[in-house]
């Protein structure tokens, strides 16, 4: 039958997946660079990217996937596209970027964002985009035009990363409803581009590229594309989704009552419900999902903490430098030694840019209760670990509050969900059961690809070969010792919130 290809652009690595198209199953996979992608501050809460860097990984992924392989990668049947959301990525006329992407966890738009939903009112935001304009991509573009105007007039068109990287592919900048509604400018009543945010920022529709189905053929691999990738020239580019939809997607999250959980850089819970549902004060976020549809509405209402993966990576490169065989299976080994609630250790992993879960708050990651005479490395482990599933079930309390929670949750065999202790913690914190999936956002890309292609009949026929590693319920006991950590963590993080604002 063939093969379907998924690529996953994260803001850490550019990882490619290859499925048989009728098993469903995995025949090779390749992740680029092998150390993870750098994210340039030129200033304190920015964050940026070179949208060019992420097209030299994929190209680079691809070649490793065919060496690894050994499979003629002229037989690819489609290509999908998962990407870092609300990043925001401008070309000139000659479709070339203009300057670094302002990616997901740059703040710099936060006023602006806030300027807008006060200014707009919250009713109106509300009824319209179902959130604030808050740090998102239309926010950013609003910055660029505040604050680089000379390269504001040259922008032919604004667009999301992974719609850049289709571009790459095909020639064509497009989007979709659902990449629109990550940028803000989605209108849920109208079911159309959001105008009235447009109209506000004072920002061109023409800046906008088109949008087309999320499933469906997007456009086709031009001959330079093909021959850098190695790939049959006219092959279709036929999905692309946000990171987050995606990997709901991938775990087969589809119907109301479904939710899906990452941990990776940043953390997520993902739910997916048959009504837009908004928090007033936008703490959590609602988007088009994948499966949208006029007879079948399908929204995602996401719950995001921004330092989580990447809250464990420091720890390693800061707690491990110099030391042998110092990895994250042993920083595991090391957090399961010492009980739960390390023994009055908390930790706070707040130190990746503004929360939404705190209102665009940015009290920075800190520690509290530190005992030089008691805490060693592992309280440090594990607090940090209890500290990300914290934050996590903080936000969870936000959708819970919305009518919008959810009795079991999916996860990908991957990141911070990799550690057995991760998931036991998580599982007693949350009250949720939680299942393991041996899957990724790259595999979910080549999924859909193939229900975009039309290599699938539909989503049942696409997600043969899909199979659940293991489920975690939550341990009464633990469950029990946790709601008192937590309840803890939760005053001291009120206390530490207020602080900033005093301060």
């Amino acid at each position: 039958m063939g093969y379907l290809l998924g690529y996953d652009a994260g803001s850490s690595s550019i990882k490619a997946s290859l499925l048989d198209a009728e098993t469903g199953k995995l025949v090779a996979a390749a992740t680029s660079p092998r150390e993870e992608l750098h994210i340039s501050a030129p200033s304190p809460g920015w964050a940026e990217q070179d949208p060019d860097t992420w097209w030299e990984h994929l190209v680079r992924a691809t070649a490793m996937l065919r060496r690894e392989s050994g499979v003629d990668l002229g037989k690819v049947l489609a290509i999908g596209i998962s990407y870092q959301m609300h990043g925001l990525v401008v070309v000139g006329k000659d479709l070339k970027p203009l300057r670094p992407s302002i990616i997901w966890c740059d703040s710099r738009a936060v006023d602006i964002g806030e300027r807008a939903f006060s200014e707009l009112g919250r009713e109106r935001c509300l009824g319209c985009i179902m959130n604030s304009p808050g740090n998102f991509t239309a926010s950013k573009l609003a910055w660029l035009k505040e604050n680089e105007p000379d390269l504001y007039r040259r922008i032919h068109k604004a667009m999301l990363p992974g719609d850049y990287l289709a571009l790459r592919m095909t020639g064509e900048a497009a989007t979709t409803p659902s990449g629109l509604s990550e940028m803000m400018l989605w209108d849920f009543s109208a079911q159309s581009p959001a105008w009235i945010i447009m109209e506000y920022y004072g920002i061109s529709r023409e800046l906008l590229p088109d949008y087309r189905a999320t499933f469906s053929v997007q456009g086709e691999l031009t001959d330079r594309a093909a021959a850098e990738l190695g790939l049959r020239r006219r092959t279709p580019v036929s999905y692309r989704a946000g990171d987050q939809p995606n990997n709901a997607l991938a775990l087969k999250v589809l119907e109301p009552g479904e939710a899906a959980a990452t941990a990776g850089t940043s953390g997520v819970v993902y739910g997916v419900y048959s009504q837009p549902r908004s928090d007033a004060l936008s703490r959590v976020n609602v988007f088009v999902h994948v499966n949208h549809g006029a007879d079948s509405p399908r929204y995602g209402v996401l719950m995001c903490v921004n330092g989580t993966g990447i809250t464990y990576r420091w720890l390693r490169d800061l707690l491990g430098a110099g030391s042998t065989g110092w990895d994250y299976a042993r920083m595991n080994e090391e957090a399961a030694s010492v009980p739960p609630g390390a023994e009055g250790l908390l930790a706070f992993p707040y130190g990746n840019g503004a929360e939404r879960t705190l209102e665009n708050r940015n009290p920075g990651a800190s520690l509290q209760g530190l005992d030089y005479n008691l805490h060693r490395r592992p309280h440090l482990l594990r607090a940090a670990q209890e500290g990300v599933v914290f934050a996590l079930e903080l936000g969870l309390e936000i959708m819970r509050g919305m009518g919008a929670g959810s009795e079991r949750i999916r996860a990908g065999k991957a990141n911070m969900f990799l550690s057995p202790l991760f998931r036991e913690i998580f599982a007693a914190v949350t009250g949720a059961p939680l299942e393991i999936y041996d899957t990724d956002g790259s595999q979910g890309a080549a999924r859909g690809a193939g229900l975009g292609a039309g290599a699938y009949r539909d989503f049942e026929d696409a997600f043969r070969g899909l199979e659940m590693e293991a489920t975690v319920e939550p341990d009464a006991r633990l469950a029990e010792l946790y709601r008192e950590a937590y309840g803890r963590w939760r005053e001291a993080l009120e206390r530490l919130v207020l602080s900033g604002e005093r301060g």
